[in-house]
């Protein structure tokens, strides 16, 4: 064979293998993810449910096409609090709930949701991204297959609604009350019956007398269940002042995606988040707007210094307990303290200073 030829054969070959390989790289790139996320919330539930379907738009739209995301509401999959384990065995490949919901499997999962008289929305938002919570947060969840990212925050809740008036800590004796996380520990050591109802049970079970009382989040979630019809007392914040939804992802399914389509859906993730946390604070206004207009029957109450001093303190204790019996416990909560009191510095010469002013 000529150096003509021998020259031409190297053309065609490279020819070849370049386009088989162009070939493949469009097809990967063309390639569609089909994914599957199960929410803790029925279909429909406002802001919550909307987190997850502005995420699936997102992702669907910055992939053009190539990741989509089909939702299951607690109505379909049947298990409201059983997301954490669906997605941990690849039943699903995401989820969408709320951290505290696993202190029974994972005792540690409770402090990425909201603490008792923590961090506020603004200042957990900054230790995640700023201060190493996500970090942290990866720790807890990376034995268990799984990745967690913040999902949308509901602000501020409020304490919940009593059927009566809790003037002393006397008064939680024994009271049963709808509380989970953190709290609901909190709420057993001074004296209280807590239990976790998932939120399809919760206006049934207060109207038949199962328990006495619940929190569920703020006016904007609410008014739609009517548990003002039930139970007047409506008390003030202490237990979630910055409530932290969790956007729950399989490790393989995540490993899984090209390089661009996990950063495609970490975005998804991100800014569904704020869009959540802005739509709450939002309908929270416009809710309470409607409940003050409408039931007049509504008692809005802070709980007695007393009963706030008290359950700062078994808060104290528990989190001590906590520390002492597990060394990732301890270094959470020691991150958490050290961000609380830094930010919180600043807090209370900005935002507190200016809404003492108003």
């Amino acid at each position: 064979m000529n150096i003509k030829n021998k020259v031409m054969l190297l053309i065609k070959t490279t020819s070849v293998v370049a386009l088989a390989a162009f070939s493949m790289s469009a097809s990967a790139a063309e390639k569609v993810y089909r994914l599957k996320l199960a929410e803790t919330w029925g279909p429909n539930t406002p802001i919550l449910g909307d987190a997850t379907k502005n995420m699936a738009k997102l992702a669907n739209e910055m992939s053009n096409g190539r990741l989509q995301i089909r939702i299951d509401s607690a109505n379909k999959h049947k298990a409201p609090l059983g997301v954490f384990d669906m997605v941990k065995s690849g039943q699903y490949d995401l989820g969408h709930s709320s951290s505290y919901y696993w202190k029974g499997k994972v005792p540690n999962t409770l402090f990425f949701s909201s603490m008792p008289f923590g961090m506020m929305t603004t200042e957990q938002y900054a230790w995640f991204y700023r201060g190493g919570g996500m970090e942290l947060m990866q720790e807890v969840y990376a034995p268990h297959n799984l990745l967690s990212f913040p999902g949308g925050n509901s602000d501020i809740q409020m304490g919940g609604w009593f059927k009566k008036e809790i003037n002393s800590i006397e008064d939680l004796q024994g009271l049963k009350m709808r509380i989970p996380g953190f709290a609901g520990e909190v709420f057993a050591k001074v004296g209280a019956k807590p239990t976790n109802i998932a939120p399809g049970e919760l206006f049934t079970s207060l109207e038949r007398g199962t328990i006495d009382a619940l929190e569920w989040v703020g006016p904007a979630f609410d008014l739609r269940m009517g548990f003002q019809k039930i139970a007047p007392y409506y008390y003030t914040a202490w237990h979630e002042p910055g409530s932290e939804t969790q956007f729950l992802v399989n490790k393989r399914a995540w490993e899984k995606l090209p390089k661009d389509l996990q950063l495609i859906l970490e975005t998804s993730f991100r800014v569904a988040a704020f869009d959540m946390y802005t739509q709450a604070i939002d309908a929270n206004a416009n809710s309470w707007d409607t409940m003050l207009s409408e039931y007049p029957n509504i008692k809005v109450r802070d709980f007695p210094p007393e009963v706030l001093k008290t359950m700062r303190l078994a808060t104290n204790e528990l989190l001590e307990e906590q520390a002492t019996k597990d060394p990732l416990a301890k270094k959470i909560i020691e991150s958490q303290a050290a961000y609380t009191k830094k930010v919180r510095a600043w807090t209370d010469i900005s935002t507190k200073a200016y809404l003492n002013n108003d």
